[in-house]
């Protein structure tokens, strides 16, 4: 069975993503889940968590940061929160993280979340046995690597389909303290909309931001699977990522819908990837050209 996830950036974008069709919300807040649309505090969780239960839909919370001390020593309340609100699952890659939530005994099942680190079935077969019913795969992945992996393994690994990916993350305020050396006054938050350009590429943008949780800086692309989703069925690959966290409101429902349709046409027989891809170039924004990343590329032309 396929299932798709979405980010989740609020209970109406949430309300509508689930309207779509979407299986599975991901939604988070600071400073336990990092690079999310927007930081969630428990009650707007507990509010999607109650909306997506209603409508027989599954919440998994981001708790996929790299932890100091101080947050290790919250994270015991975070999670016993978290469970009383019954979400579905957590991802989380910190092995104090992890056993943090083994010691707490709490009824969490969790996804293993370890971002780049995230490249071999031998790895993941590691936390599996360690109680992890699922993992994420690292964006760096080629499709030829990703479908070894899931055929050596009886868990499932969530594949990035669509959205940015993060480049680099660091917890220090590098924009901010790139404006008080240059002595500009400005904004480094999402909204305000900071790229970095390559200077040998005029037309390249990389977004880049600051949050609680530092410095992110994503792809000048947006990653679309959409012409390879058949591809990805027919080798078990069925839990498919949609990221929205560069792109908000009803421009992201409406793609995240599209991508439920493909689903039902994969499902039906009547899957077109030129049609899907032509109709998910209509709704990608101007500024944010599509592309494949590493997926198709050969596995040596990446290492």
């Amino acid at each position: 069975m396929i299932r798709i996830i979405a980010t989740a950036e609020s209970l109406s974008q949430a309300k509508a993503l689930l309207e779509a069709g979407i299986d599975t919300l991901q939604v988070g807040g600071h400073p336990f889940g990092i690079r999310l649309p927007r930081a969630l505090g428990l009650e707007e969780i507990e509010k999607i968590t109650e909306t997506a239960h209603i409508q027989g839909k599954k919440v998994n919370v981001a708790v996929n940061g790299l932890f100091h001390n101080e947050q290790i020593e919250q994270l015991p309340d975070y999670l016993t929160r978290l469970a009383a609100i019954h979400v579905d699952a957590i991802t989380v890659g910190d092995p104090g993280a992890i056993l943090t939530l083994e010691e707490s005994g709490l009824p969490l099942p969790y996804i293993y979340d370890a971002g780049p680190l995230v490249t071999s079935a031998r790895q993941i077969a590691f936390w599996i046995e360690h109680g992890a019913v699922g993992a994420v795969a690292a964006r760096e992945l080629t499709l030829a690597e990703l479908k070894k992996i899931q055929a050596e393994l009886n868990k499932p690994v969530e594949v990035l389909v669509y959205g940015p990916t993060c480049i680099h993350q660091s917890g220090r305020p590098l924009v901010t303290h790139y404006f008080r050396y240059a002595g500009l006054a400005d904004r480094s938050e999402k909204d305000r909309g900071l790229y970095l350009r390559d200077p040998k590429n005029p037309d390249s943008q990389y977004p880049i931001y600051e949050d609680q949780d530092g410095t992110h800086i994503f792809s000048t692309e947006d990653l679309s699977l959409m012409a390879s989703l058949q591809d990805l069925s027919d080798h078990g690959l069925n839990t498919w990522k949609l990221d929205g966290v560069l792109l908000h409101g009803g421009a992201f429902v409406r793609i995240a819908a599209l991508f439920v349709a493909a689903k039902e046409a994969l499902e039906a027989g009547t899957f077109s990837p030129t049609a899907f891809a032509n109709r998910l170039r209509v709704l990608q924004p101007k500024s944010r050209p599509l592309g494949t990343g590493f997926y198709l590329k050969h596995p040596e032309d990446v290492k």
